[in-house]
């Protein structure tokens, strides 16, 4: 052993019953419906955007081979597929920071002491 190392506290495990209880939970619902709200929506709107940028590329081609600003449409709008994807993820970390964490905190807290 190594001398003034700080021992780490163990957590307790929950059993399988306070697993369900707590899923059961006013609190936990709120943490779902949250989370839900979020992500089914901006999910939604993501793959619209994506099926959009397929069908076009794959149905007007000329459009796509459209010059723009020293490239074409179609890479426009890949590279703004790309784009959306960070920014997406960006907001998301940014929102679930301070919507779901503190929750979540709570609720690992409460379950594992």
């Amino acid at each position: 052993a190594v001398s003034g190392s700080t021992s780490i506290p163990q957590r307790r495990e929950p059993t399988p019953e306070e697993f369900v209880a707590m899923q059961r939970s006013p609190e936990f619902q709120e943490l779902r419906k949250t989370f839900r709200g979020f992500t089914f929506p901006v999910s939604v709107a993501f793959f619209l955007w994506f099926l959009v940028f397929v069908v076009v590329a794959t149905l007007m081609p000329d459009a796509m081979a459209t010059p723009f600003l020293g490239l074409n449409v179609g890479l426009w709008l890949g590279l703004a597929q790309f784009f959306t994807t960070f920014l997406i993820t960006w907001i998301y970390v940014k929102w679930a920071n301070k919507n779901l964490e503190p929750r979540a905190a709570r609720i690992r807290e409460e379950m594992e002491g």
